[in-house]
């Protein structure tokens, strides 16, 4: 029996998933931070392993080279692929490098570009293997993929984070990371535009958290600290929404509409990025959206509102549903173990 471990380490994540005999049995993330020095992302890595345990091959994808802790993308691969290497030590492992495939360890440098972020190909890959027809939306904790799927095949026209950006393939609205006031400078405040203060006060998990989409402490969907060092709870939710309009504390009224305002407006982002896809006629009027990434719930109302078909991630893998929605969590990782290529 080979099994296979999918590995997807990120600058926020190590996110990881087993496969027996070409079955998902097992899938796991925890928080990392190499920005804080390489220790934080070797732990993880480490406890990952002892938790899967070994096997037969490993299979790694990887956005940790975008952190701050290395001087550019080139650097930051070949260093995590050499961590990933000397942690993981014993089974084959190899590199996804997008639409290359998998490639060894001596070609990570040369390849370097195309190891770089290319996650999203390969649950596009994925999809693609079961829908022949489809628009791919991961929304993460930090980003949102849309990725176009034609003819069983994937369609984007970026590779690159730059390229996928211009193209539409790519937003920095993910669900529980990242600053609320990317999206708007100002909001309605009790009868009054208010603009918002431009300050790490508080994250979109804050706006989840007052709107009843995120669990009050950690989740699969927000396991990074919060903008204070207080409690994942909602009224300190609130309380740090309520410091981007310049208040100590705002209503429970006021603090719920503020956080739909917010929600809305970094909705209207990927409503965007849709719009883009479907003026170039890049996936077909009929196409389902897939939905992958701890957002999916939200990306499966929008298209729903829109009119649009929508399947889940988690429908295409032969596993229990509780074992399946979290794979549908760590998309990356899991379609990096399925995926039928050759290393």
């Amino acid at each position: 029996m080979t099994t296979t471990i999918g590995w997807d380490i990120g600058g926020a994540h190590v996110k990881a998933a087993r496969v027996e005999a070409g079955r998902l049995v097992a899938v796991t993330q925890r928080a990392c931070a190499p920005h804080l020095g390489l220790a934080h992302l070797e732990a993880p890595i480490r406890d990952t392993l002892a938790e899967l345990g070994p096997a037969d091959r490993h299979r790694i994808t990887m956005t940790a080279e975008l952190s701050d802790a290395f001087a550019d993308r080139t650097q930051g691969v070949v260093s995590v692929a050499a961590i990933a290497a000397r942690e993981i030590a014993a089974g084959e492992i190899v590199f996804y490098a997008g639409a290359r495939g998998f490639v060894a360890r001596a070609e990570v440098a040369r390849a370097a570009r195309a190891i770089a972020s290319a996650n999203w190909r390969a649950s596009a890959e994925l999809v693609a293997q079961h829908c022949a027809e489809a628009l791919l939306i991961d929304m993460g904790s930090t980003t949102t993929d849309l990725v176009p799927i034609r003819k069983g095949a994937v369609a984007a026209l970026g590779e690159t984070d730059a390229e996928r950006l211009a193209q539409g393939e790519l937003a920095y609205a993910g669900f529980s990371r990242g600053a609320p006031q990317a999206y708007a400078s100002r909001a309605p405040v009790d009868g009054r535009w208010t603009l918002l203060v431009n300050e790490s006060f508080a994250s979109m998990a804050d706006v989840r958290r007052v709107l009843g989409d995120l669990p009050e402490g950690d989740s699969r969907a927000d396991l990074s600290p919060t903008a204070d060092g207080r409690p994942k709870t909602v009224a300190a939710a609130s309380a740090r929404l309520s410091r981007l309009v310049g208040e100590d504390r705002l209503s429970d009224a006021q603090a719920r509409a503020f956080a739909d305002y917010l929600a809305r407006a970094q909705r209207r982002v990927i409503e965007d990025q849709i719009a883009l896809l479907d003026s170039r006629n890049a996936f077909s009027p009929a196409a389902p959206v897939v939905g992958a990434g701890v957002g999916r719930d939200l990306v499966a109302r929008l298209v729903m509102a829109q009119g649009r078909a929508y399947r889940d991630f988690a429908d295409f893998l032969d596993a229990p549903a509780a074992l399946a929605a979290a794979a549908g969590d760590c998309a990356p990782a899991a379609s990096i173990a399925l995926l039928r290529l050759e290393p």
